[in-house]
């Protein structure tokens, strides 16, 4: 081999070593990401697991009887669910757990409620004083007390004082009536939670004293 010759042989080894040390090199940055940093990217994707969803009343919630001991008319009693945090104010008196509540309250009344009433009177009410009030519907339901008028609407929740998050409310205000006094209860929670049988026990259980 001539010295021509061994010298073109000598750069041709080079710029071989030099490709396969650039391809190394991109390989670092190309190549899939290591086990560290994939477990990284999954704990900031992954959303946290709730035993129940936000909103959903467990399947085994105990419910006990309700009788007002005061106010302007205690006749009567409604389940609600054990444990949650009771609040009394005159002749109200609301139920609370995380995003859920129940509000009952009574009133003396000249007639019962219709839904003609409750579309002229309790929805501007509640228009005026609801955050982005909406979708309100009034119909005429069977429950265990009798005929009575529901009012379902949604609306936004107050802020979260500590989070300061709002959450999309659905309401269910059922208005019940006996010799004139009007009782109203009152069913708030997240819109979309799976909500139905814990309301319907709630709302079926109103009975006259």
């Amino acid at each position: 081999m001539g010295r021509n010759t061994r010298a073109v042989a000598a750069v041709a080894v080079t710029i071989a070593g030099a490709a396969i040390a650039g391809c190394s090199g991109s390989g670092a940055h190309g190549s899939p990401p290591t086990a560290s940093t994939a477990n990284r990217a999954g704990q900031a994707q992954a959303a946290p697991t709730e035993s129940n969803p936000p909103g959903d009343i467990p399947d085994n919630q105990v419910y006990v009887p309700y009788r007002p001991a005061g106010g302007s008319f205690n006749g009567f009693t409604v389940k609600v669910p054990e444990g949650w945090a009771r609040t009394v104010k005159g002749d109200t008196t609301t139920f609370t757990d995380k995003l859920n509540t129940v509000t009952v309250t009574s009133a003396p009344a000249n007639a019962a409620p219709t839904t003609a009433s409750v579309n002229a009177t309790v929805v501007p009410e509640l228009r005026a004083r609801t955050p982005k009030f909406a979708a309100p519907k009034v119909s005429e339901v069977t429950r265990h007390a009798g005929h009575v008028v529901l009012l379902t609407y949604q609306g936004d929740s107050a802020k979260d004082p500590v989070t300061g998050k709002v959450v999309r409310d659905a309401f269910e205000r059922y208005a019940y009536y006996r010799s004139g006094h009007e009782v109203n209860v009152t069913l708030t929670g997240p819109v979309n939670a799976d909500n139905v049988d814990p309301w319907r026990i709630v709302s079926d259980s109103v009975t006259w004293r």
